[in-house]
């Protein structure tokens, strides 16, 4: 059986594809290198291993270092054998390792994130998809729980990329930080700014994707809203209709309702007789007609207010 691909793989895979330009593919790259790298000295030199579960993620981080800087990094991968047997792709940089950090920004000392490095809004959206390939998570909107997160061992650098984000200027975007176990995590809970941070990640099949199941599941949720509170104020003019009709039947018992000296009294125990379905509304629509003459909701609630009171003095009479 052919697993469906999450949709953190489908946001990964859409980035993967995108034609960006080589400023924008160099902050992406510093950012994977910084969340994700780790230096490996061999025979006293440095190298550098970029690790990812998927292949797609893997190819593109060799094509950008081969189109950057005009070489093959070597490819390696290991496998997993327990539980799903998963296998990690590693990425590893032999040649001019020192060099290529310097030109990324990278210190694995340090978490500040370089201005020269991410100077417009492209750079920046480049950056943070570089951060989010390599330990961004995103649920499904199918999911009743909207949640976008970067995760990273180093807690000065996630302060800086929540400052980071912050400077998108055409959206309002602000992620917070929690820790979890090791890990300091960059979040954002809200469904509009998660689909603003996909846009801004270059994701925007995703985005589609992601904004047609959340308005389908709002507008279902919309509406089982409405129909629960139909429900209940039905349920609250049926309570409400029983007691005014057990009222008005003990003032028939005891003096009569033809009997009644107030005529609007008197018309409204025989329509609310009549239509024990009917809101305070409805009533006042029935009686305005059969007057000629406009009676409001409030009056509907003054004469109710009326007759309850003598229907509590005659209750004794009554019984």
């Amino acid at each position: 059986m052919i697993k469906e691909p999450s949709f953190t793989s489908i946001v990964k895979e859409e980035i993967t594809t995108k034609p960006f330009n080589d400023e924008r593919l160099r902050a992406m790259l510093s950012a994977y290198v910084k969340t994700n790298g780790r230096m490996v000295i061999q025979n006293k030199t440095t190298e550098i291993v970029l690790a990812t579960e998927n292949a797609k993620i893997a190819k593109f981080l060799f094509l950008i270092i081969q189109k950057l800087y005009g070489i093959s990094p070597r490819f390696a991968y290991t496998r997993m054998m327990k539980f799903e047997k998963k296998v990690t792709y590693n990425v590893i940089i032999e040649e001019k390792s020192d060099a290529i950090l310097e030109d990324l920004g990278v210190s694995f000392l340090s978490g500040k994130i370089s201005r020269l490095l991410v100077s417009n809004d492209d750079t920046l959206g480049g950056y943070v998809a570089g951060a989010f390939l390599a330990t961004g998570s995103v649920n499904n909107p199918a999911s009743s729980n909207y949640h976008l997160e970067i995760s990273t061992t180093d807690e000065d650098y996630a302060k800086y990329l929540v400052k980071l984000v912050g400077r998108y200027k055409n959206v309002d975007l602000t992620p917070k930080i929690i820790k979890r176990r090791n890990q300091f995590v960059v979040y954002l809970k809200k469904s509009d700014q998660i689909a603003d941070f996909l846009i801004l990640m270059g994701a925007t099949d995703a985005t589609l994707e992601y904004e047609n199941v959340r308005v389908n599941r709002d507008f279902s949720n919309n509406d089982n809203r409405w129909q629960i509170c139909a429900n209940a104020n039905m349920n609250k003019v049926v309570e409400a209709s029983g007691k005014q009709i057990e009222e008005i039947q003990i003032i028939d018992r005891v003096v009569g309702i033809e009997h009644l000296p107030n005529e609007k009294m008197k018309l409204l125990c025989r329509l609310r007789l009549d239509n024990d379905g009917a809101s305070m509304l409805e009533l006042a629509e029935k009686m305005s007609d059969e007057m000629h003459n406009p009676v409001s909701k409030s009056n509907i609630n003054h004469l109710f207010r009326a007759i309850h009171e003598m229907a509590e003095r005659y209750k004794e009479v009554g019984e």
